[in-house]
């Protein structure tokens, strides 16, 4: 099921996008401002964004200019009331896939929102391709060079997290809450046992490190 991130502070239309998105198939998230979003993206693998522009603290495009600054590949669809040209070339220019004027129609929506996923390749297959090396979501695999590199569930998940928000580094208190369970008696520190295990399986890997970030966590920086 592909997950949807819902951007917008009007509660009730949030609210509305994410029911009708629910019923139709996908996982919808709804956030009311850019930070709350942002806190979302660091738990969560988005498949795609729904955004307002005039949104309180944090607007729209600085958002996606964040957001961009991560993710290069995640499709991007403003949702608003601007309808002036000058909003939707800075909406493009900074990155947006698509532009939609309110009051939305919710089936052009569901419409818009598949189309990017097809164009984005999502739908089909979720891979990482980082130089030589490969992740596939769906399939569960790695490889480097066409050979298997054997990970275990949580190696992968961990992994995955890092390279799809390169140079983004993630506490390991932030990497504890989404990939071990509430009630689990290992500390922190088991977070550096698995990035050790992951460095000596990908040790023959030059195109990307993870790298430590002392005092905080970890994060993938690509070569």
């Amino acid at each position: 099921m592909f997950k949807i991130l819902v951007v917008e502070d009007d509660r009730d239309l949030n609210r509305s996008v994410c029911s009708f998105l629910n019923r139709s198939g996908y996982e919808a998230v709804g956030c009311l401002d850019a930070e709350s979003a942002y806190d979302e993206m660091y738990k969560t693998t988005f498949d795609c964004i729904v955004s307002d522009i005039m949104m309180p603290k944090i607007d729209g495009f600085e958002f996606v200019k964040t957001v961009r600054s991560l993710n290069n590949d995640i499709p991007i669809l403003f949702m608003t009331a601007r309808d002036d040209f000058a909003s939707k070339q800075r909406g493009y220019r900074i990155g947006i896939d698509d532009y939609m004027t309110k009051p939305i129609d919710l089936d052009e929506l569901f419409l818009r929102i598949g189309a990017l996923l097809r164009r984005s390749k999502i739908a089909s297959s979720r891979r990482l391709e980082v130089g030589e090396f490969v992740m596939d979501a769906d399939e569960r695999s790695a490889s480097l060079n066409g050979e298997d590199i054997p990970l275990t569930a949580r190696e992968f998940d961990l992994l995955y997290k890092l390279l799809s928000y390169p140079k983004k580094t993630f506490t390991r208190t932030q990497l504890m809450d989404e990939f071990w369970d509430v009630d689990t008696q290992a500390s922190t520190r088991t977070v550096d046992v698995y990035m050790t295990k992951l460095r000596a399986k990908l040790a023959d890997c030059d195109s990307f490190e993870i790298q430590t970030v002392h005092g905080l966590g970890y994060k993938a920086v690509i070569k």
